[in-house]
């Protein structure tokens, strides 16, 4: 019997999951990825340990399964987007730590690009085509007026791609004058491992990844000229982009014994956007995880933002590029495991379920998860995360629920916007990630939202939607509607808040996160 072998890179560890035609799990193991911190802000990992623990989870499911490379009939990759790294092209050295989505170091660099005339004058085109926009649909509609529609809203991100390399190049020495010289190549975590799989032989990603890249042009297809040029990043070093279910190459027969095809890659929203299959406009997941990710399929025309949400590729299969939208917070597990490691007011994240339900409400409390700036739709690096609302009678489980409280509260921020940006009311989310087994969460995510929440049986939703992937193309399954019978609802969340509370709770809520704006 014929498997296939899924390597899950997140941001927290690396995971080897084997499914069967059934999608059940036949075996998986997993290894920490330790997360450096060098300085406040600064997040990194070392690639060569993402790459020992990668061969080391392979080997250990295989072997927990009772497999062998040969009963593998493809590898799928899905993984953490936008962290990146640069090595030597000859030796695979990397020149220096992988840099993480959640690192903030090039916030100075993104303001002084964002400062550029060129920058300034492709942003004041984009707001006269944007005011256009609301009279002449016909521009909105248009692929370069939603190009332009973009720029002016676009920000340049710290966690992004274009913002680690253009960092990379500046300030490590000797690195920029490698990269001119054709001595390097970069890529994301899904090309640092296709090269390593694959003895150096394959220098690929996908569109799901490259569009996250921010060095990515997803009207054009292409790498971005402009982008590059004003970061001042040799596009010879950046990697092949290839379809989401398609060719990446082999691996090299000494790393598992044999040759096995890796026919899937895809970055992990857009992986689970796929496995909660999602497959038309207007179908939103929300996975909750170390972020919280919320993504909407919008079709097969790219989107247009005026509301600063990220539009981006979501997927190519069969020819056929799908488009998503997508707004996202940079804490959720990692601001609940602050309750645990920081506050250490709880000792596993499983509890705070149990010490939001102890009390009726959160007495007055917000929390403004804000540690590292305020992503989606603010765009905000200099915001710091905020506790307010506190008395005398202030319990810890008062702070709990609010922690918990303050994620749904960004997820309705994104949800408010992703709305108007696409014209369409949601009425149901499907809901993935680890943190989804918190049933507070998703069910002040219901009521807050005023949307049916549907949690699924297997939250493993980014690895299965790799595996779909990989499987597609080498007919494993044989279609999306073939998909779609795998998937099984766990249990969904309805909503039961009146509206002028939730209107009261979502009033106060905005008033807190402006107090967290521009503090750093």
């Amino acid at each position: 019997m014929d498997y296939i072998l899924v390597i899950d890179a997140g941001t927290t560890g690396i995971r080897s999951i084997i499914f069967d035609k059934e999608t059940t799990i036949v075996s998986q193991a997993y290894a920490e990825i330790p997360q450096i911190y060098p300085q406040p802000g600064w997040t990194e990992q070392d690639p060569e340990v993402i790459w020992e623990n990668c061969v080391k989870v392979v080997k250990e499911s295989l072997e927990k399964g009772k497999l062998t490379a040969e009963n593998i009939k493809a590898i799928g990759i899905t993984n953490q987007r936008s962290t990146s790294l640069l090595w030597d092209k000859k030796t695979g050295e990397p020149v220096y730590n992988a840099i993480t989505w959640q690192d903030t170091r090039a916030a100075e660099l993104c303001r002084e690009m964002d400062k550029k005339m060129k920058m300034r004058v492709l942003r004041r085109l984009g707001s006269v085509a944007k005011a256009l926009s609301r009279v002449a649909n016909p521009i909105r509609k248009s692929k370069f007026g939603k190009l332009l529609i973009t720029v002016s809203t676009l920000s340049f991100s710290p966690a992004t791609s274009l913002a680690h390399i253009g960092w990379v190049l500046r300030n490590v020495e000797g690195v920029q004058e490698r990269a001119e010289k054709g001595e390097l190549l970069a890529g994301t975590i899904d090309t640092w491992l296709i090269w390593k799989l694959t003895g150096g032989r394959a220098h690929a990603t996908d569109f799901s990844n490259a569009s996250a890249t921010n060095m990515f042009d997803t009207f054009k297809l292409q790498w971005s000229d402009l982008f590059l040029d004003l970061f001042e990043i040799p596009m010879s070093i950046l990697p092949e982009v290839r379809e989401t279910s398609g060719d990446f190459g082999e691996t090299d027969s000494s790393i598992f014994g044999s040759f096995i095809p890796i026919t899937g890659v895809c970055a992990d929203q857009q992986s689970a956007l796929f496995a909660e299959t999602c497959f038309n406009p207007g179908d939103v997941k929300c996975t909750n995880g170390t972020g919280t990710f919320i993504d909407m399929n919008v079709g097969y025309e790219p989107a247009v933002s005026f509301h600063k949400l990220i539009p981006l590729i979501a997927w190519s299969l069969d020819g056929k590029v799908t488009y998503m939208l997508e707004g996202y917070l940079g804490a959720t597990g990692s601001v609940v495991q602050w309750l645990c490691d920081g506050l250490q007011v709880v000792e596993d994240a499983c509890d705070t379920e149990v010490m939001a339900t102890a009390v009726g409400d959160t007495g007055g409390v917000y929390v403004v998860p804000a540690f590292q700036g305020l992503t989606s739709p603010y765009w905000d690096p200099f915001a710091r995360g905020i506790v307010i609302g506190l008395t005398r009678g202030t319990k810890k489980e008062h702070v709990v629920r609010a922690v918990l409280e303050g994620i749904v509260y960004r997820c309705k921020d994104v949800l408010l916007a992703m709305e108007e940006d696409s014209e369409i009311t949601i009425t149901s989310i499907n809901a993935d990630g680890n943190a989804s087994t918190n049933n507070f969460l998703l069910q002040f995510m219901a009521d807050l939202l005023d949307v049916e929440i549907e949690r699924p049986q297997l939250l493993e939703a980014t690895s299965l939607g790799a595996a779909f992937f990989a499987g597609l193309h080498v007919g494993y399954w044989t279609s999306k509607e073939d998909i779609k019978t795998y998937r099984k609802v766990d249990k969904t969340f309805h909503p039961t808040m009146e509206d002028a509370e939730r209107e009261r709770q979502y009033t106060t809520w905005k008033k807190a996160v402006k107090r967290s704006f521009d503090w750093a």
